[in-house]
């Protein structure tokens, strides 16, 4: 190991009733990359916030270059080089991409003004757009950009404060296989320049590939470190959830039913003259695969009636169906999952039965009242057949792990007879524990003869939970492969516009 400049010793933070870190101990030496892994609630979020300053231990020090700290305030967190990528973005959309950058620490010109000078601003933040691969300018506006475009902003912010140390909290979430590889050279950069970098992730086949160390915590106490020859995926589960997980993906289904739902040459709004033809069954899991920016999301939004259709036609169970709002769509027994569960899937500021309730108040409503009782039964049942881990079905949503977030946008539709059910990247952001109860979810969905749509850019995903693989570019269908042609190299060939 790198010698460390930065120490945390026996850190513990006590909050009422709960002990979220337990004496953790943690080291990083310059140009080191360390995987910081572990299940949601296992106490790393809380363990960056105390590094970040953010949160002051309830025990313990922080040393950094032998000067020791009971806490660290924000200040002094910046000052000593570190800096954040954090998973929920924290941008201004009203911004462009130079001013999210530069937040706070803008180049000004000379005078009694002292205006921003917008071109020292631009060029400094151009080449570490560059750096970064990305396909955006420094004069974008941040409301214009994707969730991945906004994830490497976020890159972008940590790399403009030259630290010394760079957190990055699941800073893959959102990219595809080409943009991760391409992250990954970055981090490899980065180390090679001296950075340490703290490499948060629930994909553990990035920890393989980038980190030095691992450490893992559990439950708020650090249950393991592994060195890089000790790394592999086996062992970093064992030691996340405390036991032996014979497989995370649940069997395929080998008998699936007649066609649910037919997309006969569609052509979505973002994509006009580009038909999308696909048939998704009863009783399967279609996996639609491809690159960010590949029309994915947007074939999801048309069939649930967010997105006009601009072409062709959409069948269901044979018969023509017009689908112009979401609400046609509820009605027929189509729901979706959607991409960024907080901002499109939830109202965080609510409570579980509520945000249950919400897409059908009229099955437990007399005239215009609601009955209480009637929905809090139902989000009970749902709570319990879903694990929702919480205190109560009054619990707010915005207090829950990603994972039970997850079954609550789920549990709105489980009480609603789904027939089909459309994933925009399911386990984004979720631990492997809780991604085994999402997937083993969707199968006995698809089991009880619902038919899933899955949309993933998790290539390992992709493969162990689809019964079959759609692969668009361009807004179009480039190929669909059967499991026994479901491989890396058949669905990124379809992905990048070749034909099979």
């Amino acid at each position: 190991m790198a010698d460390a400049f930065l120490k945390l010793q026996s850190i513990s933070k006590t909050y009422p009733g709960v002990r979220a870190l337990k004496g953790v101990s943690f080291d990083i030496g310059a140009g080191e990359v360390v995987g910081l892994i572990g299940e949601n609630g296992a106490g790393k979020s809380t363990l960056m916030k105390v590094l970040g300053g953010v949160v002051a231990p309830s025990g313990g020090k922080i040393v950094i270059d032998s000067k020791s700290f009971d806490a660290l305030t924000v200040p002094q967190s910046l000052g000593a080089g570190i800096a954040f990528v954090h998973q929920e973005l924290n941008l201004f959309d009203n911004l462009d991409v130079a001013a999210n950058v530069f937040i706070g620490r803008e180049p000004r010109s000379f005078g009694p003004l002292r205006l921003i000078d917008r071109k020292t601003l631009y060029a400094r933040v151009t080449p570490l757009l560059r750096r970064l691969g990305c396909d955006f300018e420094a004069d974008t506006s941040v409301a214009d950009l994707s969730i991945a475009q906004c994830q490497m902003l976020e890159i972008t912010k940590a790399l403009s404060l030259e630290a010394r140390v760079i957190i990055m909290d699941e800073p893959t979430s959102s990219l595809t296989l080409t943009e991760t590889d391409r992250l990954l050279g970055i981090v490899a950069d980065l180390k090679a320049s001296g950075v340490a970098v703290i490499f948060i992730s629930h994909r553990l086949n990035e920890i393989e590939r980038c980190a030095d160390r691992v450490v893992v915590l559990r439950d708020g106490e650090m249950v393991g470190a592994l060195s890089r020859a000790s790394i592999n995926h086996d062992t970093m589960i064992r030691l996340m959830i405390g036991r032996d997980l014979q497989t995370v993906y649940v069997p395929p289904n080998v008998a699936v039913g007649a066609p649910a739902l037919e997309l006969v040459g569609i052509e979505t709004s973002a994509y006009p003259g580009r038909p999308v033809t696909l048939d998704l069954r009863r009783g399967e899991i279609l996996g639609l695969g491809g690159l960010i920016g590949a029309g994915r999301t947007e074939v999801a939004r048309t069939i649930f009636g967010i997105d006009r259709l601009i072409a062709g036609a959409i069948r269901m169970d044979g018969a023509p169906i017009a689908i112009k709002t979401p609400r046609d769509a509820i009605d027929r027994g189509i729901y979706l999952i959607p991409e960024d569960r907080k901002r499109s899937g939830l109202i965080l500021d609510e409570s579980i039965v509520n945000n249950i309730s919400l897409p059908n108040l009229k099955a437990y409503s007399r005239g215009s009242i609601v009955d209480r009782a009637a929905e809090l039964r139902n989000a009970e049942e749902q709570s319990g057949s879903l694990r929702i881990k919480a205190p109560t079905v009054e619990t707010f949503v915005n207090a829950m792990s990603g994972g039970n977030q997850q079954k609550v946008v789920l549990g709105k539709w489980m009480g609603m007879n789904p027939r089909v059910i459309v994933f925009d990247e399911p386990t984004r952001g979720i631990d492997v524990g809780s991604k085994a109860e999402i997937y083993a979810l969707m199968r006995s969905l698809a089991d009880r003869g619902v038919a899933i749509l899955m949309i993933s850019s998790d290539m390992e995903e992709v493969i162990g939970v689809s019964d079959k693989v759609a692969v668009m570019h361009e807004g179009a269908i480039t190929g669909v492969l059967g499991r026994e042609q479901m491989t890396e190299n058949n669905i990124l060939s379809l992905a990048v516009g070749n034909r099979l």
